[in-house]
């Protein structure tokens, strides 16, 4: 049996999973409790995380770096990180500063594809652009969940959500407003030919 493997990520409406810190901050600065108590809801349901090395070390640093006000460590992020969690990765070595962290080495594809046959969980990525683009092309993310924020980051947008990804054709299952102006969309991909 295959679990289901759901891409979450964050975008502004142009596309960026994030922007320069000093100029928008954290959500874009666009949160609202409703956004915060979705996104806990979400990650109180059982299931493995799933990172890219890049991603784990970005999570990772910003943990160490901020302080419990610093808007970083809301409760959905907290309880993300003590989720179960796969890093596939070819450069990092265990013990990972990450609770319940296992590193899996070897092609990305294949490790999820063993990683989807043989959890007991559905699988969930927040981020991990990269990982996720080829995962996409694989035919192995069953939904792309993108939360999308009321921005356009044109002069300070980072990290282009899908630049360089393969083309798809999206199915929406379901859609969301949360506080008013942050939109979840909920969709369902499939490689356009």
């Amino acid at each position: 049996m295959t679990v289901t493997y759901t891409f979450d990520v964050f975008s502004s409406l142009d596309g960026f999973g994030s922007a320069d810190s000093d100029s928008w901050g954290g959500y874009w600065g666009k949160q609202g409790p409703e956004l915060l108590e979705h996104r806990l809801a979400l990650y109180g349901e059982e299931q493995r995380m799933v990172f890219g090395a890049t991603t784990y070390r970005e999570f990772a640093q910003m943990l160490a770096d901020n302080t419990e006000e610093s808007g970083v460590r809301d409760p959905w992020v907290t309880r993300m990180r003590s989720m179960p969690t796969t890093v596939v990765s070819s450069t990092l070595r265990e013990p990972l500063d990450w609770p319940d962290a296992t590193v899996v080495r070897g092609d990305a594809v294949d490790a999820v594809a063993r990683l989807k046959q043989e959890s007991a969980v559905p699988l969930r990525s927040h981020g991990s652009l990269s990982l996720n683009r080829a995962l996409m092309a694989a035919g192995l993310v069953d939904l792309v969940q993108v939360t999308l924020f009321p921005v356009i980051t044109g002069r300070t947008g980072d990290a282009p959500v899908f630049r360089g990804a393969a083309d798809f054709d999206l199915e929406l299952v379901r859609s969301r407003t949360l506080d008013g102006r942050v939109q979840e969309l909920l969709y369902r991909p499939t490689l356009h030919v």
